[in-house]
């Protein structure tokens, strides 16, 4: 909401969901004295998180049989779909299937699954039945039924028979995630159980607990710190736990402690603090790279210096080119850039067209407008398919159009859609022809254009703004809020393309905070992620409801720049599974309540709080937005009062929603019902919007958005109407099946 300052969601972000459950007290005691806890799992159907997002896997050795609804971690057809659903509206169906007499994985779930809904109920007699002789059939959950056998057992207070259980899932499965859930039990009686959860389970969930709880204890205990500082990455307070531990222990920090530290702080956006570790680092280009834009975001002095020895300790490294092009980022003087453009130019081939268009610019300012246009020239000649390429061609299009020269600008944009189809200004160019093509009364050419944008990049800003032009039944700015589209959301799970068969099958049954924990230990390869291990990072996180960070990790594989890690992108995207975590649909029951009541199209809604909180429901921005709206405490007040509500939190979901849709209804009647205006009014404030509308030399509703003078405004709008695109595309059955009968880049879906 205006008067906020969230530029950056990942950036700016004060609270990462916690994502594990403490230990709460023992509900009985086995004869070892343990505390036996019923799973802390979020119930499915409770508004944590999507249960949805996932996944099919790519490559030969994750696709056994694409055909197959039999397999471990594959969906199955009668389990499957129920997971989301609560313990009281799946257990006829569970039950009905635990009974049947055909072994098969569906039978095997339900039990699993019935068993886990009976002990969070306190029926542990029930879950015993439903456990009984369940690994013979059910290998792949061996460990995680143990565990659950023991608890059921310890409830029951047959002590003996939850002792030897759980002796023999430690004995026989050491390194599996359950058994360090075993291991804290035992530890609450006996502290060796606890030395080997922290030894043998350092990153898992119980550990990370463990640690913190002795360091309450006694916080000068450098091996607990920096096990924290290493794995404790998505703790709210970590930087200032982590500034304090680096204070008490600073010269007893090796090389490699200190590059584990600098990475805790980058992963949480402390780059100052990340810069001076890294600089204590060992030696190599990522550590040097790092202590230089470190330095360079957090806006402290030194970053020019540290490029540069970086570009002169490791030549030839892709750092040292990334350094070159930082160099001409924040060269002072246009002659200083040019010779950061040559040296890249004569020794990073790769970053080339970006040094020749940064080259161009440079001469421009130095009057060589000869030599600037000579150099231009060479990046169309030498670079025509370049990122760069297309840059240089989209500007010149857009300087026709200023001109009101349509027939040329049309020329330039074409350009960028033939030399440059996969660049992220193709969709933009491939409307705007089409907005010129109307202008110069070429409305075939138009459509055709309009046609080609949906067809190549259906997820696209630009490909609903053409499909409104087209017209297609998705709303235009003026029609968008009253629309009431259906909702239908998938009832299948995706597999996951990263980790064990055990996590892989967790994941099927919607265990979230088991998959996680399993998760946790895992995923190993933090620092330097494969794009599998990527992606699946980020459906882990938001299967817990860290939707913040989820979203950040999925929607960065596009920076991905290695050629073969591309590909693998590009394959995920063929996926319907890719795109609905990247546009999940958490909380939606509260959303349509509340949009429904205030009459604005519930995708809208959901679009506009993707953009403003990415789903976080405590997060708050560095002015005092807060929650799934970012509502200013100032403005809740006066639209509380105004609806007679007496009392209300920001970070209680149903609060915010009932009071952001009430703000964003205003800032509609304000503007008759212009959902853009309105929109762009949340953002920016009312007094901001009307001064635009008052002197706008325009009445093309595209040209305004352009003119907008608030770069964070001008992006927002796009941003919330091109999300409001995504969810009608994929959760919308009409518009989805139409796309997709338009498009072969729109990903198959039951909807379709």
């Amino acid at each position: 909401m205006w008067k906020k300052s969230l530029h950056s969601l990942k950036e700016f972000s004060q609270q990462p969901k916690k994502l594990w459950m403490p230990i709460v007290g023992g509900l009985a005691l086995m004869s070892f004295g343990v505390g036996i806890l019923v799973s802390t799992t979020v119930k499915p159907g409770s508004e944590k998180g999507p249960n949805f997002a996932g996944l099919m896997p790519f490559g030969k050795n994750n696709s056994p049989d694409p055909n197959s609804t039999n397999r471990i971690g594959a969906s199955s057809p009668i389990v499957t779909p129920i997971v989301t659903q609560t313990p009281q509206q799946r257990a006829e169906l569970l039950k009905k299937t635990a009974e049947t007499n055909s072994p098969s994985l569906d039978r095997n779930r339900a039990r699993y699954l019935l068993a886990t809904d009976q002990l969070a109920a306190n029926k542990p007699k029930e879950a015993l039945d439903s456990l009984k002789d369940l690994e013979k059939d059910y290998a792949v959950l061996t460990a995680p039924i143990l565990l659950q056998r023991a608890k059921s057992q310890a409830l029951l207070q047959q002590n003996a028979e939850a002792s030897k259980t759980i002796q023999q899932l430690i004995s026989q499965y050491p390194k599996d995630p359950s058994t360090a859930e075993a291991l804290a039990l035992l530890g609450q009686q006996d502290k060796k159980y606890q030395e080997q959860l922290l030894a043998d389970f350092p990153a898992h969930p119980r550990a990370i607990e463990l640690a913190k709880a002795r360091l309450k204890q006694n916080p000068k205990q450098f091996v607990l710190q920096f096990q924290l500082a290493k794995y404790d990455l998505e703790a709210k307070d970590y930087g200032e736990r982590i500034e304090q531990f680096v204070q008490a222990f600073e010269k007893q920090l090796t090389p490699e402690q200190w590059e584990a530290i600098a990475f805790g702080f980058w992963e949480n956006q402390k780059y100052g603090k990340a810069s001076e570790a890294y600089a204590k680092a060992p030696a190599t280009a990522l550590t040097r790279y790092r202590s230089a834009r470190g330095l360079q975001l957090s806006e402290k002095p030194g970053s020019r210096d540290r490029y540069q020895t970086v570009v002169q300790a490791f030549p030839g490294t892709p750092e040292a080119g990334l350094s070159l092009t930082r160099l001409i980022s924040i060269a002072e003087k246009p002659q200083d850039a040019i010779v950061y453009a040559d040296a890249i130019l004569a020794n990073y081939p790769d970053k080339a067209p970006q040094a020749l268009l940064d080259k161009a610019n440079a001469q421009e300012k130095l009057s060589s407008t000869q030599a600037a246009s000579q150099t231009r020239q060479l990046l169309l000649d030498q670079h025509s398919a370049s990122p760069a390429a297309a840059q240089l061609r989209w500007t010149i299009a857009q300087q026709y159009a200023k001109a009101n020269n349509f027939a040329a600008a049309k020329q330039w944009a074409d350009a960028v859609i033939t030399g440059n189809p996969n660049d992220e200004l193709a969709p933009q160019a491939g409307f705007w022809a089409g907005k010129w093509a109307m202008k110069l009364g070429q409305q075939d050419d138009a459509a055709k254009h309009f046609q080609a944008v949906l067809k190549a990049r259906p997820e696209s800003y630009y490909a609903w703004r053409s499909a409104t032009f087209l017209g297609w039944k998705v709303g235009d700015f003026d029609s968008v809020r009253p629309l009431t589209p259906t909702i239908q959301l998938p009832k299948d799970r995706k597999e996951l393309p990263a980790g064990s068969q055990t996590l892989r099958e967790l994941h099927q049954l919607g265990q979230a905070q088991d998959t996680w924990a399993y998760w946790q230990v895992e995923y190993q390869n933090r620092v330097k992620p494969t794009v599998a291990e990527q992606f699946t990072d980020g459906v882990m996180r938001l299967g817990v409801g860290d939707n913040l960070d989820g979203i950040f990790m999925i929607s960065h594989l596009d920076e991905r720049t290695i050629p073969e890690e591309q590909k693998q992108v590009q394959s995920f995207k063929q996926g319907i599974g890719y795109w609905q975590a990247l546009y999940p649909f958490p909380f939606k029951e509260t959303i349509a309540t509340w949009s429904n009541d205030r009459k604005i199209n519930a995708m809208l809604v959901t679009a506009l709080i993707r953009q403003e909180s990415r789903f976080e429901p405590k997060i708050q921005s560095v002015v005092g937005a807060t929650g799934l709206m970012q509502i200013m405490p100032e403005t809740a007040s006066e639209v509380a009062n105004s609806l007679k509500v007496k009392s209300y939190k920001l970070e209680n979901v149903d609060d915010n929603v009932k009071l952001g849709t009430a703000y964003l209804d205003r800032t509609h009647q304000e503007y008759q019902g212009n959902s853009m205006l309105a929109v762009a009014s949340y953002n920016a404030g009312p007094g901001a919007v009307s001064d635009w509308v008052s002197k706008s030399k325009t009445q093309d509703t595209d040209e305004f958005i352009e003119a907008i003078p608030y770069p964070e405004t001008k992006g927002y709008v796009k941003s919330v109407f091109a999300n409001y695109w995504n969810y009608m595309r994929l959760y919308n059955p009409e518009i989805s099946k139409q796309v997709a009968q338009f498009s072969p880049a729109q990903p198959k879906s039951p909807a379709n």
